[in-house]
């Protein structure tokens, strides 16, 4: 290998959103991470779904940008 062209490999330590911990080895800078997601909290191990609230995404982008959704719209907001 080259020298001096490689990132550092060292020990990182992670934390799981369930607390538990193990340590690997990675190239990270910091020496713990913390994962908001496991096995315990996942919906492919949980079986449980999560409903994305779509339509106050969508208003949030129309909020934040000032886009109309329709001409009809626009014209009773503005009336």
């Amino acid at each position: 290998m080259k020298k001096d062209i490689h990132p550092a490999y060292k020990k990182l330590k992670v934390q799981l959103a369930n607390g538990d911990t193990f340590e690997t080895r990675s190239t990270m800078a910091t020496d713990l991470h913390k994962s908001e997601v496991d096995s315990t909290n996942h919906p492919f191990y949980t079986g449980r779904r999560q409903y994305v609230d779509t339509a106050g995404r969508v208003e949030k982008f129309r909020r934040r940008y000032g886009v109309k959704a329709d001409p009809e719209e626009a014209e009773t907001e503005t009336a």
